[in-house]
């Protein structure tokens, strides 16, 4: 009896609710500051609209953000935190509710709210759902119309509240249309308008992204079923999100404990921080993602302390649902060594999402040169968590685009762009602490330079090394750009340059890179089994050649990653082949298509005119990949899906041949 008593008292303390430490003051001196503050600065508004002494835009922003400080007042006097004196947390709820909507009383707005906190993420009687639990292209749209899920929720309820409460909203709402019609008749409408209508809205709409969207969208779980998983913290960046958040990137503590005032909700996380995480309790970073208790203890301790921490930008990919070519105008055109141009693109605003990319990605370029069409395959060399897109084309004698590039293009120029392809990349975390080393020749550079920045910048401690190959220092491409680069990361990054053609480059890197090279670095701080990818990108005989003795040497081979400037050559005989049907889908469409003995699976989409995605016809950059839903096809070379992605379905179609009858290949996948 007495064990049986021992073991259930520590387990009943684990799960008991943890003690906030905090409770309502006499008078909350912050909401007092806040409201006074928000007051004066909604009355210097007004008089500066009145008298013309300011831009209606500025007025208007001016007085939106007064009304957007009058919410938290508001918002802590609907939870009596304001006083322990039930009359001051309702008079100033009354007056701060004539700022922020004059269409409800103070009592029926905190009867609303209190139905959000117990019903939370409750699509049928959780009225803020309207915003939470929409969909990502609705929210801008209901964002302002806070009002409408309110004034339902007030209508289906109306019986159950005091009669004084539904009078005095109805005489609001009567008095609100009073005022907006006579100000009409009158021609002060627009004076109106300025001065409150347009201003209401703009607070409204940014109350109800910070407040509701932020704390609350994608979490599944009801205030009923796991109140720690109902909301979330948001961490990141805290010396400029707390203060401009007003302390709601802690909605999860609020929603614990609604009775502490706003400016007590961080203390409070801080004492119950290990009880809130024991629990599971929801986190998620500034900008979206999602972090169990392990990952932010170890953020946290990444960051040090999380009132310094900086917002980390992810890379995305592209949002096109398969590749596909769009006129993009060129930005520059800038010379980076004798041989070889940087092109930046002026990408239109509303291709942006669809030229999203995450580093190691390519995108393929097609213009009409003297009415014979070409197109060319290019890494892009941007940092996949900048909002550039270039790439750099180095001539090749004779080329027909790398010697248009260098003589020809200029800014202001329209190219035809693919949308980003390719996987030459690994994910990146900001919470791996990996070892990566890249080891390219001549305009391998491009790819490899797009990893190192989004991969330095992301995952902050995390190692790059990155060998390089060159004629000498001429020629090598992006110099002052790496050199800024080691510079930056001076702990975390370390370039090495091997120049074959420099007599006054040290012995020991003097060459190419090479097998034999390859061995020494293995044999002193580059053990294979101590780097986790390993990043290869220039010639063909090459990037082979490092390839399989890294794998020799120990290296996981899906931890190789390889990119070519080109495939081999191969020689094919029809006879090897049968003729077979294909379903091809390609942006949403499926279309059949007749395949003729000894043709690829791309070869025959191209001949029925689909305008299926593909580059380099080698089977080096992956542009062509597609999904094998039915059937089966053999590949005659593979550079550019790993294993793991060649077991998931994925082809080149470019290298595949039908080894069935029938198949059906997914260009969308």
């Amino acid at each position: 009896m007495s064990a049986t008593t021992v073991q259930s008292a520590p387990a009943a303390s684990r799960h008991a609710f943890p003690d906030p430490g905090e409770g309502v003051p006499t008078i909350s001196w912050p909401i007092v500051g806040i409201f006074t503050g928000a007051i004066a600065i909604f009355a210097f508004s007004t008089w500066a609209a009145v008298t013309d002494r300011l831009p209606v835009p500025v007025t208007i922003l001016i007085s939106a953000f007064a009304i957007f400080m009058l919410f938290t007042v508001l918002h802590d006097a609907s939870h009596y935190s304001v006083s322990t004196h039930r009359w001051v947390n309702v008079a100033f709820g009354r007056v701060s509710m004539l700022f922020v909507s004059s269409l409800i009383s103070f009592k029926s707005f905190a009867f609303i709210h209190i139905e959000h906190h117990r019903n939370t993420n409750d699509d049928a009687n959780d009225p803020d759902h309207f915003i939470s639990g929409a969909a990502w292209w609705q929210a801008p749209v209901r964002f302002p119309l806070m009002d409408v899920p309110y004034l339902t929720c007030l209508v289906r309820n109306v019986k159950r509240r005091p009669r004084a409460e539904v009078l005095e909203t109805s005489f609001l709402m009567v008095a609100s249309v009073a005022v907006i019609v006579t100000s009409a008749f009158t021609g002060h409408l627009w004076t109106l308008a300025v001065l409150y209508l347009i201003p209401g809205r703009v607070a409204m709409f940014v109350l109800a992204w910070w407040f509701d969207w932020l704390p609350h969208h994608d979490l599944e779980d009801t205030q009923q079923e796991n109140r720690y998983r109902a909301t979330r913290n948001r961490v990141g960046a805290e010396w400029i999100f707390t203060p401009l958040l007003l302390s709601q990137n802690y909605h999860l503590v609020h929603h614990l404990h609604p009775s502490i005032p706003f400016h007590r909700y961080v203390a409070t996380w801080r004492r119950n921080e290990d009880a809130y995480l024991a629990r599971d309790a929801a986190i998620g970073t500034v900008l979206g993602q999602q972090l169990d208790p392990h990952q932010y203890r170890e953020w946290k301790r990444l960051n040090g302390k999380l009132a310094r921490l900086l917002p980390v930008r992810m890379p995305r990919r592209s949002s096109a649902r398969a590749a596909e070519f769009h006129s993009v105008p060129v930005a520059s055109v800038d010379r980076l060594t004798e041989d070889s141009v940087l092109i930046r693109f002026a990408v239109p605003d509303e291709l942006r999402e669809e030229f999203s990319f995450e580093p190691g990605q390519h995108i393929t370029v097609r213009t009409d040169l003297g009415g014979e069409g070409v197109r060319r395959n290019y890494s892009i060399c941007s940092s996949a968590t900048s909002d550039t897109l270039a790439i750099a084309v180095k001539l090749i004698p004779g080329g027909a685009f790398s010697t248009f590039a260098m003589t020809q293009l200029r800014a202001g120029d329209t190219l035809e762009l693919m949308t980003p392809t390719g996987s030459f990349g690994t994910p990146l975390h900001p919470l791996a602490k990996k070892n990566y080393v890249a080891i390219v020749a001549g305009s391998g550079i491009t790819p490899a330079l797009s990893i190192l920045q989004a991969t330095l910048a992301v995952e902050t401690e995390s190692r790059f090394t990155l060998i390089y190959g060159n004629r000498d220092a001429d020629s090598t491409m992006f110099r002052d750009e790496l050199d800024d680069l080691e510079a930056q990361y001076a702990d975390r990054l370390r370039i090495i340059h091997v120049r074959s053609r420099d007599p006054r480059h040290p012995a020991h890197l003097r060459g190419r890179v090479d097998h034999a090279r390859l061995e020494q670095w293995l044999d002193s701080d580059l053990a294979a089994a101590s780097v986790d990818d390993w990043f290869l990108c220039g010639p063909v005989e090459m990037v082979t050649d490092l390839r399989g003795r890294l794998i020799e040497r120990g290296a996981e081979p899906n931890c190789v990653h390889v990119e070519l400037f080109h495939g081999y050559e191969t020689s094919r005989v029809a006879d090897d082949f049968s003729p077979a049907t294909i379903a091809v889908k390609l942006r949403g469409r499926q279309h059949e298509v007749l395949l003729a003995a000894g043709d690829t699976v791309l070869e025959s989409a191209l001949k029925a005119g689909l305008e299926a995605p593909y580059a380099c016809l080698g089977g080096a950059c992956g542009t062509c990949t597609a999904k094998v839903l039915l059937g089966s096809v053999a590949m005659e070379q593979n550079f550019a899906l790993s294993q793991a992605v060649v077991e998931g379905g994925y082809v080149l179609t470019c290298q595949s041949h039908p080894t069935t009858p029938s198949i059906t290949v997914d260009y969308d996948a």
